[in-house]
C-alpha cells in the first residue's frame, strides 16, 4: 500500500523562507494600494456548499473542482474561485450597503486540473470587486488598478491587454451552430489554435461570420485593431459595433494613465463568455508565460443569488508575481541583528532583555544553548553579528 505522508498532493507544494516572503510582500503592496483606494478587505470560507458553483450557467465545470461531504451528507466544494464566493457573500450580507462596494481579498483557489499540465491545483489570488455600478468610470477604475497593480511588481517589462467579450457574442450570435459548438470555437481562439478553429468554421455553412470569427485571434495590437474589426463585422451589425465603441473609448483613456507598461487591444480575449459581459483585461509580466492578472465586467453573476447587480474586477496570481519577482529583488533571510544567550541563573533577564531589543526596532532571538561557546559557534554560521550575554548585567559582544 502506498503512502502519500511525506509528499503533497499534485499541484500544490511547500513555501519556504525566500518564497514565502515573495507571496506575502506581493500581497502586503497589493492590498495596500486598494485599501488606499477604499477597498475594505474580506475573507470568505474555504469550503463552499456545491450549490454555490452550480448555477444555472455552469461557469465552473463540476470536474474542475474539488468535493467533499459534511456530517450532514450534503455536497461541498474547496473554493476554486474568489468572486463567486463574494457575489454569494454581497447577495446575502451586503445587499443593504450603500453602492458601490468597493471590496478586495488575498486567498487561495483550488482547480482540479489534469495531471502534467504543468499548472497548480493550489493558486493564491489577491484581488477587487466593484459591486454595484454599471456606469464606465467603474470599468476605468478597474483598469486603473490593474494597471497600479503591473507598475508595483517588481520584475521587467508589463502589459495589459484589454478586450471585450461582446464583440465575440455578436459574431458568435449570428453562427448557425449548437451551443457546444459555441463553446468549441470559443476553446479554440482562448488558446489561439488557429488550424483546429479553421477546421471548425470550414464546417459551418455560414462563410461571412465565419470568416470574421476565423481572424478573431489575430485581431491584436494598437488602435489599427478597430479598423479591421469593423471591415469584418460590416455595418449591419449593431452589437458588434456598440462593443467596438465602447472599447476604443477605454482604450484611450487607459493609454492616459500614465502606466509605464505596453497596453493593447485583444478581440481574442473571450475567456468564459458566459460569465464575462463587457470589458475583459489581462496582465502579463516578463518570465511569465501564462497571464499574471485576469478579470473584465460580470453584470449578470449576482443576480444568480438573488441580487440583479452589475460588477467588475480583477485577481492577480500572487504565486505567479512572487516567483518572477524572486529573479530580481532580493528575498533572501536575514540574520537577526542580535542573539542574546542567559546562563542557567538569567533565563527570565534574557528574555527581558529581548524584549527592550524588539521594543528598539531591532531583532532579536534567544540562544537555545547552555554554553557560550555554542551560541557563538551558531552566531556565525547564521551570520549574526552581535551577542548579548546577560548575567547581573549585559555584556555586548560583536564576531
Amino acid at each position: 500500500m502506498n503512502r502519500y505522508d511525506l509528499i503533497t498532493p499534485e499541484g500544490t507544494r511547500d513555501l519556504l523562507f525566500e518564497e514565502c516572503a515573495a507571496v506575502k510582500s506581493v500581497e502586503r503592496r497589493l492590498l495596500g494600494i486598494f485599501s488606499m483606494r477604499g477597498f475594505s478587505e474580506v475573507v470568505t470560507p474555504g469550503l463552499e456548499f456545491y450549490d454555490v458553483f452550480d448555477l444555472k450557467s455552469r461557469y465552473f465545470p463540476p470536474e474542475t473542482m474539488y468535493k467533499l461531504v459534511d456530517n450532514k451528507a450534503r455536497l461541498m466544494v474547496v473554493r476554486p474561485d474568489s468572486t463567486m464566493p463574494i457575489a454569494r457573500m454581497t447577495a446575502t450580507r451586503l445587499a443593504a450597503q450603500e453602492l458601490p462596494i468597493r471590496l478586495c481579498y488575498s486567498q487561495s483557489v483550488y482547480r482540479n486540473r489534469p495531471s502534467m499540465r504543468g499548472r497548480r491545483d493550489e493558486i493564491r489570488q489577491t484581488g477587487i470587486e466593484i459591486i454595484g455600478s454599471a456606469d464606465r468610470r467603474a470599468d476605468l477604475e478597474m483598469l486603473s488598478e490593474a494597471l497600479e497593480a503591473l507598475d508595483s511588481f517588481k520584475t521587467g517589462s508589463s502589459r495589459l491587454e484589454l478586450g471585450h467579450i461582446g464583440f465575440f457574442k455578436a459574431l458568435l450570435s449570428r453562427l448557425d451552430c449548437d451551443a457546444d459548438t459555441k463553446e468549441e470555437i470559443r476553446s479554440l481562439i482562448e488558446f489561439k489554435n488557429f488550424p483546429a478553429l479553421g477546421d471548425l468554421l470550414d464546417s459551418i455553412d455560414d462563410p461571412a461570420d465565419a470568416a470574421a470569427l476565423r481572424q478573431l485571434p489575430r485581431l491584436f495590437g494598437g488602435e489599427e485593431v478597430f479598423e479591421k474589426a469593423r471591415l469584418l463585422t460590416g455595418a449591419d451589425n449593431a452589437e458588434a459595433e456598440n462593443a467596438l465603441a465602447e472599447l476604443e473609448d477605454i482604450y484611450a483613456q487607459a493609454k492616459a494613465l500614465g502606466y509605464s507598461g505596453e497596453i493593447t487591444v485583444d478581440l481574442g480575449l473571450v475567456n468564459r463568455m458566459d460569465y464575462y459581459t463587457g470589458i475583459v483585461v489581462k496582465g502579463y509580466i516578463e518570465d511569465v508565460g501564462d497571464a499574471v492578472l485576469s478579470g473584465g465586467r460580470y453584470d449578470r453573476l449576482l443576480s444568480e443569488f438573488g441580487l440583479d447587480m452589475p460588477a467588475t474586477g480583477f485577481a492577480v496570481n500572487t504565486d505567479s508575481v512572487a516567483r518572477a519577482e524572486m529573479k530580481y529583488a532580493d528575498y533572501s533571510v536575514k540574520p537577526v541583528d542580535v542573539i542574546v544567550y542567559g546562563d542557567s541563573a538569567h533565563i527570565p533577564e534574557a528574555l527581558t532583555h529581548i524584549k527592550a531589543l524588539t521594543a528598539q526596532g531591532l531583532r532579536a532571538e534567544s540562544a537555545l544553548f547552555g554554553d557560550l561557546g555554542d551560541v557563538r559557534e551558531y552566531a556565525r554560521s547564521k551570520g549574526i553579528k552581535r551577542i548579548d550575554t546577560v548575567t547581573d548585567t549585559v555584556v555586548t559582544e560583536n564576531i
